[in-house]
């Protein structure tokens, strides 16, 4: 399957290649896009879908990632407080231009740039997670008690 992926999950696959974690991207026949359908596609939970949701850091116009439960909602606020300055919601064209990746298929991980990371503690709740990996049909499987290693981002509580 890794050789029959699009560019952009392809390049999602080597950057875990690279780093050295044995997940495996796959591509499949429904749209991942959002969390419902990404877990009716996948077959597991909406709480089991890791959200990766860009945010705008308003004072330094630096992309802030949360990762977050596929069936929670961030608080900006609580999210602001911890990226240390207030964040607005990224346009699709800033999403795309830091990250690589078009909003729908933004993976956790193998961004254009370094971004802040933050990770939802109710994540850590699941065993097993899903991850999207680049297109809005393309996921990855993981630990939840990979995640943090995985992405370099910091658990916390910036939910709803």
């Amino acid at each position: 399957m890794k050789n029959e992926l699009r560019p952009r999950a392809r390049n999602v696959q080597k950057w875990l290649e690279a780093q050295g974690f044995p997940f495996e991207v796959v591509e499949l026949p429904a749209s991942t896009r959002t969390a419902r359908e990404a877990a009716q596609a996948i077959g597991c939970t909406v709480p089991q879908i890791a959200k990766s949701l860009v945010f705008r850091g308003e004072a330094s116009g630096d992309p802030v990632l949360a990762v977050t439960g596929g069936a929670n909602r961030v608080d900006t606020e609580k999210l602001a407080e911890l990226a240390g300055e207030p964040v607005g919601k990224a346009d699709a064209d800033y999403v795309r231009r830091r990250t690589g990746y078009a909003i729908g298929g933004v993976p956790p991980v193998a961004h254009a740039e370094r971004i802040r990371t933050f990770i939802d503690a109710d994540l850590l709740r699941h065993e097993v997670i899903w991850a999207a990996a680049g297109t809005p049909n393309a996921v990855f499987r993981l630990r939840s008690s990979d995640l943090e290693g995985l992405t370099g981002g910091t658990v916390a509580d910036f939910t709803e």
